[in-house]
């Protein structure tokens, strides 16, 4: 009986981990679109806002019964337990996130409010699932390991982009302190379009 139950745990367990595998590694591919964007701003665009168009459509019609080919599928695949039974909101404001950011702002204040949500939210839920052990004691879904890695890969990718550490370091502070807030899904919104606020408006930060 108790075998049964810890095999039925680990199986619950894995496949979570391999749900969060998949969803983040969608995540970090939003990381391609400021490449895009340099090579066809209008183009990538239309294309973000036909991807999030399909998706609302096709997930609409998941949630009332009707499954689409594919894009149920990875949507099922990619849901999380909160997700059940309702119309998952993520990759809505994944996308959102994503084209208000590259359209709202300048190419480098754009590109790293976008590589901010890619890698410093993708890799803050993966570390944190992975390694975390310690829950912050603020927001209790939250690890202090994933605020860690939240806060170093925004630091980096933002220095890579920008050549500055000082800006790096505070869009990493701010990246870090929005990623520890209870925002489930709108937290693809909030951090590209603040950190490339922060760096658009504050330019010297």
């Amino acid at each position: 009986m108790y075998c049964n139950k810890r095999r039925q745990e680990t199986r619950v367990y894995f496949i979570s981990l391999l749900k969060e595998i998949f969803r983040k590694t969608i995540h970090i591919c939003t990381a391609l679109v400021p490449f895009f964007l340099k090579l066809a701003y209008w183009p990538t665009l239309i294309v973000l806002g036909i991807m999030l168009a399909v998706y609302c459509t096709a997930e609409g019609l998941r949630y009332r019964g009707m499954e689409v080919p594919l894009i149920s599928a990875v949507t099922k695949s990619a849901a999380r337990k909160w997700d059940e039974n309702r119309f998952v909101l993520g990759p809505v404001t994944l996308a959102a996130g994503v084209l208000l950011t590259a359209f709202l702002f300048d190419p480098l204040p754009a590109a790293i409010g976008i590589y901010a949500l890619a890698f410093g939210d993708g890799l803050a839920s993966l570390a944190g699932k992975f390694l975390g052990k310690t829950a912050n004691p603020f927001v209790s879904r939250k690890t202090v390991i994933g605020s860690h890695a939240c806060f170093v890969a925004v630091f980096l990718s933002t220095y890579a982009v920008s050549g500055s550490a000082h800006a790096a370091l505070w869009t990493a502070i701010a990246g870090m302190c929005i990623e520890i807030l209870p925002l489930r899904d709108f937290d693809n919104l909030l951090i590209p379009l603040s950190l490339a606020a922060l760096n658009q408006l504050v330019p010297h930060i």
